[in-house]
């Protein structure tokens, strides 16, 4: 297992063993950030919201539960903007789209998975993606067995970007979040992970990290491929 030391200043002085990896699922695992952005930019156009609005919006609702997503977009569009009626109408297309085509993995998921079980890592997968949903895809990619746990947003008070869900996902691991690693894509999965006190690394997708996430993330990288590598040289 991979032995982190002084890397970071707030892990300064200390050695810490890293005993599990906790995954965020879409944009990390399945290429699907790609997908929710088409669909919500077809539901803003049918809702007369410019595009560039709603491009930015995606960046802030990536990630977050849907009642996080609903405060949001109340404070910007007015308290009587149904966003759930908005969400079901995105979800529902993308799902007709992803039943039909499926939805692809991001490079080097297996590679990583892989390469964690045969060296003895847990792995754990926090995720604010609706259970069934997130089920049926990891189950239908093949990955739903490679997890020792699974923490969905409904199972915690508070989901991203609070620290409930890793921290969730840690105690159901049995490891101090201390000794986990948290994989996002999305600004609110990073603070959510940094704020657990795992050691986090931000896996670039859609999401540019800004100057606030470039400090809480103590790797920021382009591929699974260099987290494997990162942790091949432990």
């Amino acid at each position: 297992m991979a032995l982190f030391q002084g890397m970071e200043e707030k892990w300064k002085g200390e050695c810490v063993m890293i005993k599990a990896v906790v995954f965020d699922m879409d944009g990390v695992i399945f290429d699907s950030e790609k997908l929710y952005r088409k669909h919500w930019l077809l539901t803003a156009k049918e809702y007369g919201i410019p595009q560039d609005t709603m491009l930015e919006l995606c960046d802030l609702i990536a990630g977050a539960t849907k009642e996080n997503n609903e405060r949001l977009m109340k404070s910007r569009f007015g308290e009587d903007f149904d966003y759930m009626t908005f969400r079901s109408i995105t979800l529902n297309r993308m799902d007709e789209e992803v039943m039909e085509y499926g939805v692809e993995l991001k490079p080097g998921v297996k590679e990583l998975f892989e390469f964690l079980k045969e060296n003895g890592y847990k792995i754990g997968l926090a995720t604010s993606t609706q259970q069934d949903r997130a089920e049926r895809n990891l189950k239908r990619a093949g990955l739903y067995e490679y997890f020792d746990a699974i923490v969905y947003g409904s199972m915690v008070e508070k989901g991203k970007p609070f620290p409930d869900i890793y921290q969730k996902a840690c105690e159901e691991l049995s490891v101090q979040c201390s000794e986990a690693i948290g994989i996002e894509d999305s600004l609110n999965g990073v603070r959510s992970s940094a704020t657990a006190g795992l050691y986090t690394i931000m896996v670039i997708d859609l999401v540019k990290p800004t100057p606030e996430i470039e400090k809480m993330a103590n790797h920021i990288y382009h591929s699974l491929d260099e987290v494997r590598m990162l942790m091949k040289q432990m």
